[in-house]
């Protein structure tokens, strides 16, 4: 869950988090040993390489997909085309991340068809002076505010300034047609192989994603019960809540996948009715899971395994005779327990059954708006987006100054100081801070790599047997952190100059003193200058996620008699996904640097006890469904206005003050756990006093 992840946990504010240490030596009285330098964790978070497995099958594909081009354009003696079609099929390779086929294709296919508009833009601006710094300027823009959009929408912005760069940086062949027909193509060659086994695995990743759920929930119901000595939070705790997290991301990616799919083949195919099916049964099981661990008794180690068993069967595609779980009912269950025992039977069922009706499958738990209303929608968004306006200027101006700096003074291969620019500021990718330094650092790696190749390999069929090797490194490197994928794909991005320009060991020097130009300019006119850099932006969305969950505690005790389950379902997922989101901006803003990455840090304990409130509401619920007495209307409606104070606090002052909430009812009803949880939220103090989650100052005391 994090450092920080209990509000016991959280720093203090009366405590001065980096007050020197006085380690005393045994041998030397009060002399204070000397402290070991040690490099700050927000650098050492990028410099450690992630635990994410090698993507082999994306090795392969990349070793192919960049040495064919080159092959072919040694083959019929234009290596200069061949270059240009492996620098395609580069950043179809780093395009290439979706699992489901389908989502491969916009993946790949979308960001190209930017990137072949983008060289075109680029290229007629070639060698045109203070045009060229217009035109990338705007198209700077335009790519930063496509960039809040969404994942096809950033890559594609990408692309479409990078290329641009390329086009207006580098003498393109002749006629204009042939330099965005060769990118395209390279990309193209990627992408058709990455599609290669889809007749062959059909749903296969839309399955693992399901199965992939099913054992998530597994990991959760196993963890469930399992709390520190008296009930308090400890360990136990933090692995549930790390497991909770890790159902919530695994069932958006599984709802992503296979609803995408399910609007185009609504009504038709079987197997997806059947795959959404059962992924609508899990749910029970995940509400079921709060409620069995307020409960405080781990379940019997018979339900995860049930769970897992389910999770096989899914991923095999295979049904069961049985229909129901092996383990009989428990006299005496609590409400919780008959809560999980009977979403288990009823997941088993659903699972087992081989034609499920595929006119009683509810899909709106996520399914997507047309396509039409997606577009009018995401426009709006973008052209009315502070946050979209914000980050395409700061890119513009970005591109602007390394465009104007190098038309003012000669710089060789100048196109690399806006391509480094462009990597960097991307904020949707991670902090701009960190990208900045882990970039320069892994380019200097990457230029050691490079300096071999140039010098000691001889230009020609050899190119292709290198390309061979180091391209596959690409997708290896990239699965490991930005630094690794900046060492991998600086070789293979000077090999193919090299095969345009012919400078050979002479690109090195150029390279490097561009790549710090560029870092330079990002870390300064990018981040440096602007007001939010050193504030987390995140207290507006948190406050929302509050204020959803107030809406939610009102919904989940709804007196309307027959009120609309499926809504309570919609309503919670919708959270839960909003504080996904926010988490994700949390864990970015951690690789900041102090006071930004400081600040986010103390303020996680807040976003881990809203979502221990929207467990805690969800369990109650379960409880009442099976059986507890229902809680009065005035103890719904003070928990409802403190969730709602907490967050108009949130938004109306810098600094959230702690508050004692004053909480009365039933201690013994299904209300005390859910009341606990807004205590704690409600108690969580500021720990800066000059600066909250907003951003915004606070103003001197009078």
């Amino acid at each position: 869950m994090g450092e920080h992840s209990d509000p016991n946990d959280a720093p203090r504010s009366d405590a001065p988090r980096d007050a020197p240490r006085s380690d005393l030596s045994p041998n030397q009285g009060s002399t204070a040993a000397p402290r070991r330098p040690t490099a700050p964790s927000w650098l050492l978070a990028g410099l450690r390489p992630s635990s994410a497995p090698i993507p082999w099958a994306a090795v392969a594909r990349a070793s192919v997909g960049m040495a064919v081009p080159l092959a072919v354009g040694f083959a019929v003696d234009q290596p200069a085309y061949g270059a240009l079609a492996s620098m395609g099929a580069l950043y179809g390779v780093i395009g290439d991340t979706a699992d489901a086929y389908r989502m491969r294709i916009f993946h790949i296919a979308v960001p190209q068809l930017f990137g072949a508009v983008g060289v075109t833009l680029g290229a007629l601006v070639f060698d045109r002076g203070w045009w060229a710094v217009g035109v990338l300027t705007l198209l700077a823009l335009v790519s930063g505010m496509m960039s809040s959009i969404g994942a096809v929408a950033s890559s594609s912005g990408l692309q479409l300034l990078l290329f641009s760069v390329l086009g207006a940086g580098l003498a393109m062949p002749e006629p204009w047609w042939v330099a965005p027909l060769l990118f395209l193509l390279g990309g193209l060659f990627v992408l058709l192989l990455s599609l290669l086994a889809w007749p062959l695995r059909g749903m296969e990743p839309e399955r693992a994603a399901v199965a992939g759920t099913y054992r998530a929930v597994a990991d959760l119901l196993a963890a469930a019960g399992r709390q520190g000595t008296g009930g308090l939070p400890g360990p136990e705790r933090d692995a549930y809540d790390t497991r909770r997290q890790a159902v919530t991301d695994s069932l958006n990616e599984a709802y992503d996948l296979v609803l995408a799919r399910r609007a185009r083949e609504h009504g038709r195919s079987e197997p997806l009715v059947r795959l959404l099916a059962q992924l609508n049964v899990v749910i029970p099981l995940v509400e079921a899971a709060p409620a069995a661990h307020l409960h405080g008794r781990p379940l019997p180690a018979a339900v995860p395994d049930a769970v897992r068993k389910l999770a096989d069967a899914v991923a095999e595609g295979r049904t069961d005779n049985a229909t129901e779980p092996d383990r009989p009912p428990r006299p005496g269950a609590t409400s919780a327990e008959r809560a999980v025992d009977a979403a288990l039977r009823h997941a088993t069922s659903v699972v087992n059954h081989s034609e499920p009706d595929p006119h009683n499958v509810d899909d709106r738990l996520g399914r997507p708006a047309a396509l039409r209303v997606r577009a009018r929608r995401a426009t709006r968004d973008v052209l009315l987006s502070e946050d979209s306006w914000r980050y395409g200027l700061r890119l513009a101006l970005c591109i602007g100054l390394s465009q104007a700096l190098v038309s003012l003074v000669p710089v060789p291969r100048s196109y690399w100081v806006a391509l480094t620019v462009t990597f960097i500021l991307k904020p949707d990718y991670g902090s701009v801070f960190s990208r900045a330094v882990l970039r320069a650092l892994g380019t200097v790696a990457g230029l050691v790599v490079a300096a071999a190749i140039l010098s000691h390999v001889a230009r020609g069929w050899w190119d292709v047997a290198v390309m061979l090797v180091i391209a596959g490194i690409v997708p290896a490197m990239t699965a490991k952190g930005y630094a690794f994928q900046t060492a991998a794909i600086t070789p293979v991005i000077l090999l193919l100059s090299d095969l345009l320009s012919h400078e050979g060991s002479g690109l090195l020097l150029p390279r490097f003193v561009d790549s710090m130009m560029g870092c330079a300019i990002a870390l300064i006119a990018g981040y440096l200058l602007w007001p939010e850099s050193w504030h987390t932006r995140i207290g507006d969305r948190l406050a929302d996620a509050v204020e959803e969950t107030a809406e939610y505690v009102r919904c989940a005790f709804a007196p309307t008699p027959g009120a609309d389950r499926s809504e309570r379902v919609r309503t919670r997922r919708r959270i839960y996904r909003d504080l996904s989101v926010v988490r994700t901006e949390f864990q970015r803003a951690l690789t900041e640097p102090p006071p930004t990455g400081t600040r986010a840090r103390a303020w996680w304990p807040l976003l881990v006890a809203v979502e221990r409130v929207v467990d805690a509401t969800t369990a109650a619920r379960v409880r009442v469904d099976h059986g507890a007495p229902p809680p009065a209307s005035a103890e719904i409606a003070a928990i409802e206005r403190q969730l709602r104070e907490l967050a108009d606090g949130m938004r109306s002052s810098a600094v959230l003050v702690e508050v004692r909430a004053e909480l009365g009812g039933d201690e013994e009803g299904v209300l005390a756990p859910l009341r606990q949880e807004v205590r704690g939220a409600r108690a969580i103090a500021s720990p800066q006093r000059r600066t909250g989650l907003t951003g915004r100052p606070t103003p001197p005391p009078a």
